[in-house]
Order: structure tokens, then C-alpha cells, then sequence
């Protein structure tokens, strides 16, 4: 007869046994002002966004982290697993989103513009961040400019005069370590304006890249040798038309036109464009 005490209880054989004892996550819908606890860096904060499977928590002295959804938070010292937001009851529709996949909030006035501002190197890049993002950032009054290139950064920066209130965020084309665009964002980071700057960028040769290769029928963007400009030779690899500057910007204007929301980008550039306009709202109360 075994003992009231063994650990087993009765036959080790039994199917389950081993997850007896074992602590499981309960799975719970994010919702806006729920407060919960990251359990691996012991943020605490306030849900006050989520989009494109990310939650932005808000603590009280109003600092703000971002997370992906899934296990590893806390409510009230016990595990919790966040999920997508539940549809509402009695009806099937799901609530209207924005292209970035936020909730779309009914038509209200136009906001007043924030004194912060993220500038976007490259118009392709530009375009593409107002298709997917605008209407965010329209709701949030976060206004976006066009930036020709950043070997001048640290003087558009300096004239810019970023403080806090009047943040700057700065998108990078093609930003990756040991380039010559990363030693100008490190050498902006350091300057006097370094900690209500941020400068944050894409690892894609170009923009266009960042746009699911599955949209254009492609299964993955080709290699293109070096010598041969990277646009020309996706153009030649598609069968489209690349012998002067409008061929190429038709090129582009078809494969923006096949982007129909932020599910058709790749992650990197959801994740920084998302940390980015919280970088710049992070002073301002957003309704």
C-alpha cells in the first residue's frame, strides 16, 4: 500500500504524472490598465498599448518597455501567459484596425502636433512608414520628415535641439554594425542631445526588403551580385522594366501598392518603427 507521503502517489506509470506539481501559465487577454510584471527583468507596469503582437507597459514613475506577447509575465505574483485581445461578445465582428494593426479609434479632430518628430532616411522608406503607420501617427500627433541622408545628422540634430518633451527619432536605412552609418548614429548617441535621441534602423539592404517577398511572388528576395545596384537587379530578376530612374519608381510604386498592412513587413522594421513612436510619445500623455 503506498505511503501517504510518496511523492509518486501511486504509480509512477500514471500518464501526467510528472506535470502534478508543475506550475502553468493561465492564459490571459491583454487589455488596456492591466498591470502586470515582466518575470525576467521585474517591470511592472501598466498596459497602455498593443500592436502587431507587442505590449507596451507603463510604470509609475511613467517610464515605458515594450514585450511580445506569450508566457513570462505576473498578476499578483502568479504566472500568466498574455494573449491577443478577445473579440467582443455578441457579435462576430472584430474591431476596426489601422494598417499598423492597432485599434482604429473613431474620427476625432485633428491633434495639435508634438514637438517631437522622427525623421525617415529615404523617401521609399518614407512612403512606406505613412502607408502602414499614418494613421497612428496622425492619432498620436507625431509628425514624420522625409530625411535625405544622415552624413549631416549631427548637424540636423544640433539644430533640431532635441530635450525632453521635444524628443527625436531617427529611422536609418540599411543600419548595420561597423558601417559608416552606425559610427555617425554612435557619434550622435554620445553628443549633448544623445538621451532624447534615438537613432534605430533596418537590416535590409534596402527598404524594399522589408516587404514580404511573398507580396511581389517572389519566395525570397534574390541575391544580387555585387557591381550590379541592388534595384536593377531585383527589377531584371522580376521581369520588370529598370532603364532609368521612372522604371525604377514605377517598380517601387507597384510593390507599395501590394503592401495592405503591417502583416505583409518583415519584423525588424515593425519593431523599430513601433519603438521609435514610443521614444517620442514617451513625454506626452496619448488618449
Amino acid at each position: 500500500m503506498p505511503s501517504p507521503h510518496d511523492r509518486y502517489s501511486s504509480d509512477v506509470l500514471t500518464p501526467g504524472w510528472q506535470q502534478a506539481n508543475k506550475i502553468t501559465s493561465r492564459p490571459v487577454p491583454v487589455e488596456r490598465g492591466l498591470v502586470i510584471e515582466d518575470a525576467t527583468t521585474g517591470f511592472c507596469g501598466a498596459i497602455i498599448r498593443y500592436e502587431n503582437g507587442i505590449v507596451v507597459l507603463e510604470d509609475r514613475h511613467t517610464k515605458r518597455r515594450s514585450f511580445p506577447l506569450g508566457p513570462g509575465f505576473l498578476i499578483d505574483g502568479k504566472p500568466v501567459e498574455l494573449t491577443a485581445p478577445t473579440r467582443p461578445r455578441g457579435g462576430n465582428e472584430a474591431p476596426a484596425r489601422t494598417a499598423s494593426g492597432s485599434v482604429a479609434t473613431p474620427r476625432a479632430k485633428a491633434k495639435v502636433a508634438l514637438p517631437s518628430r522622427i525623421y525617415v532616411e529615404g523617401r521609399h522608406d518614407a512612403e512606406l512608414v505613412e502607408k502602414v503607420w499614418g494613421d497612428d501617427l496622425r492619432h498620436v500627433g507625431v509628425v514624420v520628415e522625409y530625411l535625405g541622408g544622415i552624413d549631416d545628422l549631427t548637424d540636423i540634430v544640433a539644430d533640431f535641439g532635441p530635450v525632453r518633451g521635444r524628443r527625436l527619432g531617427v529611422l536609418v536605412d540599411h543600419l548595420v554594425p561597423g558601417s559608416k552609418e552606425s559610427r555617425i548614429a554612435d557619434q550622435v548617441l554620445a553628443g549633448k542631445h544623445g538621451a532624447f535621441v534615438s537613432v534605430l534602423g533596418h537590416p535590409f539592404i534596402d527598404i524594399w526588403q522589408a516587404v514580404k517577398p511573398d507580396r511581389v511572388g517572389l519566395t525570397a528576395w534574390p541575391d544580387i551580385p555585387r557591381g550590379i545596384d541592388w534595384k536593377h537587379g531585383i527589377c531584371d530578376a522580376l521581369g520588370w522594366p529598370h532603364a532609368d530612374q521612372a522604371d525604377i519608381a514605377t517598380a517601387w510604386k507597384t510593390i507599395l501598392g501590394r503592401v495592405r498592412n503591417w502583416d505583409d513587413l518583415e519584423r525588424p522594421l515593425l519593431t523599430v518603427v513601433e519603438q521609435l513612436i514610443d521614444f517620442v510619445t514617451t513625454d506626452h500623455a496619448i488618449e
